[in-house]
């Protein structure tokens, strides 16, 4: 062997090893922060609760918390106001962002998010966490890319740690966390990015069991695992929850449009949820929050029929009522509550004519949160893991995974879009070709069916506005010429001005679509 040869054969790329360093930076504070933002949400809806019930006693606490309560509505509304970016849950925002889509700047947004997200989730209004810590964890990601001069593919990879940072502190599921970002926001499995994402999840999830402890976030005790002979139900859970979970999709996105009818000003309209909710936190204190400890109680002792269907249809029209004000929260949570509800109602209805044994309710109830989780989300593979993750065992993986494609097949036929597909398309307008003068990447993967896979290079007319400069064919990397075949599987790289990735991705998925 050659010295030349020897040299080649030892020389190292430290690309990655760059990328796992600014990741682990990005997951120890995403995780610092994203804890400290779950703490005070925590201690705030443990002390609303116990507020409520001191006014069954002593009722001339309520003036005082009416008055309050309109002060806070109108202070997050005022941050809104101020900072549109945000509003709801934010992963609209930062799949937007990584998209090329929108950009904000990263301190004015994750101050007002925390501050805004803990006074609306901690006052017991139907918002998730998750959504928040995820925007929270891109907006550190974000800011640490600033601190360290990142730029292009560098910075979005570092907004895609974060934001697997966050959601991973958040519920303490790191490997569903870095697929949820995957799957859902970037859409994009680059080694780089997965392994920046991986390990900011990781890190973040650490910190995060030092506050919290070892024990899951959802730990479900349950008696037996599903035999076969039940498996008939989850296909009928499956339906039923692909029903009910395009029924919140169509809901949730319509919401907007009936505040709009509304004669207040568009940022006081959380007016409306933080007054509602005080009939409900003087009535039913403990279905107060985003529903965890909803799902956990669900577990431990099953409400009546009658009362499980009354708590569903709550918790549906006042967790579309929070989150379509606009105020910062999210719909991660709430969703998996209504799916634990919703498989109690179907496990319990089952139980009620003779087809299903009582033992079986609380696996009906893990099976439907990843079942609605799926179907609404159209994220079937992180709604299997990030269940999995949360209830800390690997015995339900068989029945996910048939209640998950039956929802999500469900919701497809009758014609769903992902949710925050959906939401994001809210939030942009059409964008026209723009020039900046700084060119970035785009990646774009090739799937199985595309308009693109068997066909040379030569056959289509590329945008003007791009430069396909290369082909990611496994491991490596092929230099594009005329000739050159496309197969699934495939990754383009397409170079293109910074303020064009949007329009460029967006004709290429028509090019995509369309006949060559």
């Amino acid at each position: 062997m050659t010295q030349r040869s020897l040299a080649t054969k030892h020389h190292f790329d430290f690309t990655r090893f760059s990328s796992i360093g600014r990741g682990l930076i990005v997951g120890i504070f995403a995780g610092i922060i994203v804890s400290l933002f779950r703490f005070c949400i925590e201690r705030g809806l443990v002390f609303v609760q116990w507020t409520y019930n001191q006014m069954h006693t002593n009722w001339w606490l309520l003036l005082p918390w009416i008055l309050g309560t309109i002060l806070v509505a109108v202070f997050v509304g005022w941050l809104v106001k101020q900072v549109p970016d945000i509003k709801g849950s934010g992963i609209p925002q930062v799949e937007g962002q990584l998209a090329g889509e929108l950009d904000y700047a990263w301190w004015p947004v994750l101050w007002r998010k925390f501050v805004g997200g803990i006074l609306g989730i901690g006052s017991g209004l139907f918002l998730g966490r998750e959504g928040p810590s995820i925007q929270l964890g891109a907006t550190i990601g974000q800011g640490v890319a600033a601190k360290l001069h990142q730029t292009g593919a560098d910075r979005r990879s570092l907004i895609a740690g974060g934001a697997a940072a966050g959601l991973s502190a958040a519920f303490n599921a790191p490997i569903a966390s870095t697929l949820f970002v995957l799957e859902e926001v970037y859409h994009n499995f680059s080694p780089i990015i997965w392994t920046t994402a991986l390990v900011s999840a990781m890190a973040s999830n650490f910190v995060s069991l030092n506050f919290f402890g070892l024990v899951p976030v959802l730990h479900i005790p349950y008696g037996q695992n599903l035999p076969l002979s039940q498996y008939g139900n989850l296909i009928g859970l499956g339906i039923f929850l692909g029903v009910f979970g395009y029924l919140y999709q169509n809901v949730t996105l319509a919401m907007p449009s009936w505040y709009g009818k509304l004669r207040l000003p568009s940022w006081l309209n959380g007016l409306v949820p933080f007054l509602l909710v005080i009939p409900i936190g003087l009535l039913w204190p403990q279905l107060l929050g985003g529903g965890n400890a909803v799902i956990l109680n669900l577990a431990a002792t099953t409400p009546a029929l009658v009362a499980l269907i009354g708590i569903f249809i709550l918790r549906f029209v006042f967790s579309t009522i929070s989150y379509g004000s606009g105020l910062p929260g999210g719909i991660f949570l709430p969703i998996l509550s209504l799916g634990a509800i919703l498989g109690a109602i179907y496990a319990q209805t089952m139980v009620a004519v003779g087809w299903m044994p009582a033992s079986f309710i609380p696996n009906f109830i893990i099976f439907a949160m990843a079942g609605y989780f799926a179907g609404i989300g159209k994220a079937p593979f992180t709604a299997i893991l990030l269940i999995t993750e949360m209830v800390g065992t690997l015995h339900h993986l068989m029945p996910l995974a048939v209640v998950s494609m039956t929802a999500y097949l469900v919701v497809d036929l009758l014609g769903g879009a992902p949710i925050y597909e959906a939401l994001l398309e809210k939030l942009i307008q059409p964008r026209l070709p723009e020039h900046s003068g700084v060119q970035d990447r785009l990646e774009l993967p090739i799937f199985e069916g595309s308009k693109l896979e068997g066909h040379q290079v030569r056959d289509f007319k590329w945008p003007a506005e791009s430069l396909l400069i290369a082909i990611r064919r496994g491991e490596r990397q092929v230099i594009p010429h005329g000739d050159t075949l496309m197969r699934a599987g495939d990754t383009l790289i397409i170079l293109t001005d910074r303020n064009n990735r949007a329009w460029v991705r967006h004709q290429i998925a028509h090019l995509m679509a369309a006949t060559p």
